[in-house]
């Protein structure tokens, strides 16, 4: 997704509180009318956080064409200077949603951007927008001889709190959606993406590549123990340092390639497939044995795949490579376990 030359066309802002709470819903009945130089910084505060390229799609259970945020934003995408209607619509949704006592009352942005660009295709898209937190900033300014200092309330550029992008594109299927949530990590914290915008992860590269990383990790973190007692924690780093650089080295997966790659091991590859298709049921998907890798989930989801052997409270044991330089055994004096390292230099 491309940014750089999107345009911001319309905004209507609305000031929605906590239901909850009896705080008010503020409506704004005329589009907000600001200079090309705050528009050039509304658009920086908007957009600057959309870098993740995971996406997801509206939906609902009776049709995506039942979804409020859905029929809002087709509405708009058929006719922008409906924005302002439309707008209404969505303050009035979004603020039946705020019915959790810890959502903070914030201004509601609903924006009309001309020209975004994802994969090679130029689009238009609608931002929702939610700032929930404000900062004190001085403002020093000359009067005469002197120079006076006043504090003001206000929302820093960089401190979107959260944000949606409708694509239009891929309208059948719920659209493309980039979704920014950077508050409420509580009992609330999914009423954005939840219950206001109703919405799920697209099932594409990124989608196939992270839910297959993390089968993975917990095959080999939780389940591989239950079966295989002799599986020591030396063994499970291994496979999980194989996992990472097996996406890490090629462009597209091929499961047959990766079982035996990274699991090796016949009797493994038969609990893979069992544990796979538990997976698979528990999660209500489908992993398919063919897709492009994302390098951008990748990223993401190797920070989870730590190879590391705790030894009680005393030490961490990092594994990065060969596992057969590691040697595990019992002192006969003590009872306790040990790890023998072998290695050529130290650094």
């Amino acid at each position: 997704m491309h940014l750089a030359d999107t345009t911001i066309q319309h905004i209507a802002v609305h000031a929605v509180g906590n239901k909850q709470l009896d705080e008010p819903l503020t409506l704004s009945h005329e589009l907000l009318n600001v200079s090309d130089e705050v528009k050039n910084l509304l658009k920086t505060y908007f957009l600057f956080p959309f870098k993740s390229e995971e996406y997801f799609q509206l939906f609902h259970e009776d049709g995506v064409e039942q979804n409020d945020i859905y029929k809002a934003a087709t509405a708009i995408f058929d006719d922008p200077d409906s924005l302002l209607e439309q707008s209404l619509y969505m303050a009035q949704h979004l603020y039946n949603q705020c019915n959790h006592p810890k959502i903070k009352d914030g201004e509601f942005y609903v924006v009309y951007f001309k020209d975004c660009v994802l994969d090679d295709e130029q689009v238009d898209a609608v931002g929702l927008f939610k700032a929930e937190t404000k900062d004190s900033f001085l403002k020093i300014h000359q009067e005469d001889d002197k120079f006076v200092v006043e504090s003001d309330f206000g929302f820093g550029l960089n401190k979107l709190d959260k944000g949606c992008l409708i694509l239009n594109t891929e309208k059948e299927r719920g659209y493309v959606l980039s979704v920014v949530d950077n508050t409420n990590r509580g009992g609330e914290a999914q009423y954005w993406m939840d219950d206001f915008l109703h919405c799920r992860q697209r099932k594409d590269e990124y989608y196939n590549t992270q839910s297959m990383l993390t089968l993975c990790k917990e095959f080999v973190t939780d389940y591989m123990p239950e079966q295989f007692e002799e599986v020591s924690k030396a063994d499970q780093a291994e496979i999980l340092n194989r996992s990472v650089n097996f996406f890490k080295e090629n462009k597209t997966f091929e499961m047959e390639d990766f079982k035996q790659e990274v699991i090796g091991n016949e009797e493994l590859i038969e609990s893979f497939d069992t544990y796979k298709e538990e997976f698979q049921q528990a999660n209500d998907m489908v992993v398919p044995d063919s897709f492009g890798i994302s390098d951008s989930a990748i990223k993401k989801q190797s920070r989870n795949f730590k190879s590391v052997i705790k030894l009680d409270k005393n030490f961490h044991v990092y594994v990065h490579g060969d596992t057969k330089r590691i040697k595990k055994g019992v002192d006969p004096e003590t009872g306790l376990n040990y790890y023998q390292l072998f290695f050529e230099e130290e650094y």
